[in-house]
């Protein structure tokens, strides 16, 4: 077997290479595991009135802070358990909306995760694939979000022509920006970060990408 220097490649990029790979393969497990507890909250949860999801959403976000803390100071186990509670939480939050669409017009449900599917893996490789560490990208994706927010407040009171579709339009388009900056920074700087708060902002794109195109393909005005 030729060896690093016969193949002109550094033993220290090599390596550094395979502990990207297994850091790409563990935080991958965890979104697996993170949408599967995301699915029995939603089936938990399916008879639920759609007021208690405001409860969910608010435990949903204490877990985002609770797990950033967790890593940052080594509690790797902690950290997991809250980003599967996060999962859980989530899926318990917007459980009356699927349940709605999967009594009324189960297609809707299909189509939107077909479409997540194919939207998160086609942008998630071309965020991996990126050279370039895409850093300086998160300013300007989270002022993007911030302006999308005020724009689904301000759609909620005041008439304004095809606010859904524009609203969803832009969501896909902001968290297709947030997919590829979050798989750039997977093969970028995965060590630095941690996995779980990786994982956990994959999963967030991927739950927002999803519900994007569930209110898109459903023609509802559900919003986050």
């Amino acid at each position: 077997m030729p060896t690093y220097e016969e193949l002109g490649v550094g033993r220290g990029a090599a390596v550094t290479r395979d502990r990207t790979r297994a850091i790409f393969g563990q935080v991958m497990g965890l979104v697996a595991f993170t949408c599967g507890f995301a699915a029995l909250g939603a089936y938990v949860a399916r008879d639920m009135t759609g007021g208690t999801g405001i409860v969910f959403f608010i435990l949903a976000f204490a877990c985002i802070f609770g797990l950033n803390i967790a890593s940052r100071r080594g509690h790797e186990q902690l950290a997991i358990g809250l980003l599967f509670a996060m999962g859980l939480l989530l899926g318990m939050a917007v459980a009356p909306i699927l349940d709605y669409y999967a009594n009324t017009n189960p297609g809707v449900v299909y189509q939107a995760a077909g479409a997540t599917g194919g939207f998160v893996g086609g942008l998630g490789a071309v965020g991996y694939a990126i050279r370039r560490d895409l850093s300086s990208m998160y300013r300007a994706l989270f002022w993007s979000l911030l302006a999308l927010i005020v724009f689904g407040l301000i759609a909620m009171f005041v008439a304004i022509p095809h606010a859904n579709i524009i609203y969803c339009v832009a969501g896909l388009v902001i968290f297709g920006a947030f997919t590829v900056f979050d798989f750039n920074r997977l093969s970028h700087r995965p060590a630095m970060t941690g996995p779980v708060p990786i994982a956990a902002s994959i999963f967030l794109d991927i739950f927002n990408v999803f519900l994007f195109f569930l209110s898109l393909f459903g023609g509802g005005g559900s919003r986050r």
